[in-house]
């Protein structure tokens, strides 16, 4: 039987996960193209060959693929709307911040198929850098484009388990990993066991009571808060 307090917990953490992987939502459909207009650029796909790992560093992580040839690159993306409708021309034009985060948070996703250029959305690619953590175990360009195109359609999301750097590694190295997770994990790990995290949640908390009064809402995460993380300390 899961611990009542640990689902509670890893809910949380993926929440959080959300809150500072991804960009505030614009003002709409018509802002963010606007907003990608001004970040045109013009990608030679001849430098790519298929099975190629490819990377578009974001402001806070990292989007992943696998470049399929002909311009085109697999990648998992978060999206709502796989979940609402079967209509595959709106399904595929390029995901938008709102289908994003709504599909984050209802953990739904697609491996889609999108252009270098639409992938990309506008920043510089880097190709192949993991595979230095993986010197004997990098599969056939064949094989990894085989993989890719098989697991093409609705799948699954998770922030800390299933993304898209899980999604690549498989493709290209048969080993499902995610180094941003874990560097995140390593990091929330070191701020857990820091005693200066529990005092810092005491203060929060007397704060939050102080301001919105004394009530359930306030005075439990005040008490249980400070309290896991002394104990996990």
């Amino acid at each position: 039987m899961k611990n009542p307090m640990y689902e509670i917990a890893s809910l949380l953490l993926e929440k959080l996960l959300l809150l500072a992987n991804f960009k505030a939502l614009g003002t709409g459909s018509r802002g963010e193209e606007e907003q990608k207009k001004k970040h045109v650029r013009c990608y030679d796909s001849t430098y790519f060959k298929p099975g190629d790992l490819l990377e578009v560093p974001r402001t806070l992580f990292i989007h992943f693929g696998i470049y399929l040839g002909d311009n085109q690159v697999a990648h998992l993306m978060p999206d709502i709307l796989p979940a609402l409708t079967n209509d595959q021309k709106l399904i595929q034009k390029v995901v938008t911040n709102k289908r994003l985060i709504l599909g984050a948070i209802t953990k739904t996703a697609r491996i889609r198929v999108d252009t270098v250029e639409d992938f990309a959305y506008g920043g510089p690619i880097l190709v192949n850098s993991i595979d230095r953590f993986f010197k004997n175990g990098i599969l056939c360009n064949d094989e990894v484009v085989c993989r890719a195109k098989s697991l093409v359609g609705t799948t699954e999301y998770s922030l800390l388990w299933n993304n898209c750097e899980h999604f690549v590694t498989f493709c290209r190295y048969g080993s499902s990993v995610s180094f941003q997770t874990t560097k995140f994990c390593e990091t929330l790990k070191m701020i857990i066991r820091d005693q200066r995290s529990v005092l810092v949640s005491v203060l929060l908390g007397l704060i939050s009571i102080l301001y919105l009064g004394l009530r359930p809402s306030t005075t439990l995460p005040t008490v249980i808060i400070p309290f896991m993380l002394w104990m996990a300390g």
